[in-house]
């Protein structure tokens, strides 16, 4: 890893954790083979579950608090609620995953967690 390289800011843009020049993914959500400026091998690249875990999460308790919010205040009908809460939900969700799993990623090399083997359990 380049001593240069912040894994969070590279994890964000969405960037090679190593050199955070090259693409990080190849489609949306595809971790690219190799990163294009360094070629470091990103095929053990794997996130698993955290960054659907964390966004749920954080999406949840900001949506329910604002849906609160809003029925306290100005006590709207609920088809009104499904029609803004919903779609801000899910554009919230498809908006974050990308750079949240940048991140995760970009952790995971930055800790060496790809290193790890049954010995070190």
């Amino acid at each position: 890893m380049s001593a240069g390289v912040n894994p969070v800011l590279a994890g964000i843009a969405c960037r090679c954790p190593n050199c955070g020049e090259g693409p990080l993914f190849s489609g949306f959500l595809t971790v690219t083979d190799r990163c294009d400026s360094c070629g470091l091998d990103l095929r053990a690249a794997d996130s698993g579950d955290g960054p659907a875990v964390f966004i749920i999460l954080i999406v949840g308790v900001l949506m329910g608090f604002s849906a609160l919010v809003a029925e306290v205040a100005f006590h709207p009908p609920v088809w009104l609620h499904l029609v803004v809460w919903l779609p801000l939900t899910l554009i919230l969700c498809l908006a974050l995953l990308r750079p949240f799993k940048g991140v995760m990623l970009a952790m995971q090399f930055h800790n060496k967690a790809s290193e790890a083997g049954r010995r070190d359990v």
